[in-house]
């Protein structure tokens, strides 16, 4: 299914759905941030997907990145929750929405990077590497949020 990103663009079209998603910025020994390129649209992002009935936002971002990028995380902190109503997703079903993403962060306890079906790519990187990935710039902020060491994010 393809996907198309829009944040404070005009022409974006209107939400028909709010779905919560939940994923980690994860950080290894090192200080590299765990990322994955997306195959619906090319760019890296932090792992990240909806939440499923039964799950805390904990246990979906654990699954999540589990499944996008082979790495297993322990969830240690919030990096911020992110709701604009400026940045939407419209999907090739028909399907758009609008952002609410609760992001924390992690540190890996087990796996290897491994691409899958939503990942053409995966791997650690430093904060210098990222600056020259194609990342969107609503994910750039929740990295900027991070490195800032501000209070957690919450829109």
């Amino acid at each position: 299914m393809g996907r198309t990103e829009y944040w404070n663009d005009p022409a974006a079209p209107k939400p028909n759905t709010l779905v919560p998603a939940c994923g980690t910025l994860a950080v290894d020994h090192l200080g590299r941030l765990l990322m994955q390129r997306r195959r619906d649209t090319g760019q890296w992002a932090l792992p990240m997907g909806k939440m499923e009935f039964g799950e805390t936002p904990s246990q979906c971002a654990i699954r999540e990145t589990l499944e996008e990028t082979g790495i297993s995380v322990r969830i240690i902190g919030l990096v911020g929750i992110y709701s604009d109503p400026l940045h939407i997703v419209a999907y090739s079903d028909g399907e758009v929405r609008q952002e609410y993403e609760v992001t924390l962060l992690a540190e890996p306890v087990s796996g290897s990077p491994t691409e899958n079906e939503e990942a053409s790519e995966v791997g650690w990187f430093t904060l210098g590497e990222i600056e020259r990935l194609d990342v969107h710039d609503s994910m750039r902020r929740q990295i900027s949020d991070y490195i800032s060491g501000a209070m957690p994010h919450i829109d």
